[in-house]
């Protein structure tokens, strides 16, 4: 009995999920997928006339919500700082301007967010009307802060697609280019891996558009549709997260 609960409570599964939790962006992104989910279920519920359990999972998400703003009360800083860092990059001009759009958008969001969480916690006390203005801002920083991150995944994916083209078209041929060729197969992979992430970052701010779209009343889309939509985006950053912190590819 020892044994097999020794093999459970030690298996690498578990052991990789506890380093995964203990960092924070792994705990936010699983905190997320919960969120979005409870939105979904409570749409889900409330169209099928439960009001009672629809209740308990909007509860859920909404204190889901709160946690996840109090986890963010730093991050405005940090995307300061990335707007600046970006400044002196030597990339090409059309990626870092659109870099620092969208660093610039999400400092401006979080900062936004975080009167929102402090008004929610009765820390600050806001007219009703203002508290609206300001989650509305808050929502029309969140948009512009990922059209600029689409917009720079656009540019960079025709950029990486243009040097991969390039290095697989001189490809070098004889004994005396095996060290070139070997060089050239490196930088192809590591292409190919640049290729991969920002494929699958632009996937995720195409899911999430449309949330603070319809939270900034540019849009209007339905409570379950933006529940699916938020859960997909947020297993997909799991999955990042888990690969990252794990050591897995």
């Amino acid at each position: 009995m020892a044994s097999a609960a020794s093999q459970i409570i030690f298996h690498p599964a578990v052991s990789e999920s506890l380093k995964f939790g203990a960092t924070t962006v792994g705990r936010d992104k699983t905190y997320r997928a919960v969120q979005y989910f409870s939105r979904f279920y409570a749409w889900y519920l409330l169209r099928n006339g439960d009001k009672v359990e629809a209740a308990r999972w909007s509860a859920l998400k909404g204190h889901l919500g709160t946690a996840r703003k109090l986890m963010r009360l730093g991050k405005p800083v940090e995307h300061l700082q990335a707007a600046l860092k970006a400044t002196f990059s030597s990339g090409p001009v059309e990626e870092t301007i659109t870099t620092i759009a969208r660093q610039l958008g999400y400092f401006a969001y979080l900062s936004y967010d975080a009167i929102v969480w402090a008004n929610s916690v009765k820390f600050i006390a806001l007219s009703p009307e203002t508290a609206k203005k300001v989650a509305r801002r808050a929502f029309q920083f969140w948009f512009a802060g990922i059209v600029f991150s689409l917009i720079h995944g656009v540019l960079k994916a025709a950029r990486l697609a243009k040097e991969a083209k390039s290095l697989q078209s001189s490809q070098a041929w004889g004994e005396k280019d095996l060290a070139e060729e070997a060089a050239r197969e490196t930088k192809l992979r590591t292409l190919e891996s640049a290729r991969k992430s920002n494929r699958r970052q632009l996937v995720i701010d195409l899911l999430d558009v449309w949330i603070p779209a319809t939270g900034a009343e540019l849009l209007s889309v339905n409570e379950g549709t933006l529940g699916v939509l938020g859960l997909i985006s947020s297993l997909l950053g799991v999955k990042t997260q888990w690969k990252a912190v794990n050591g897995k590819k």
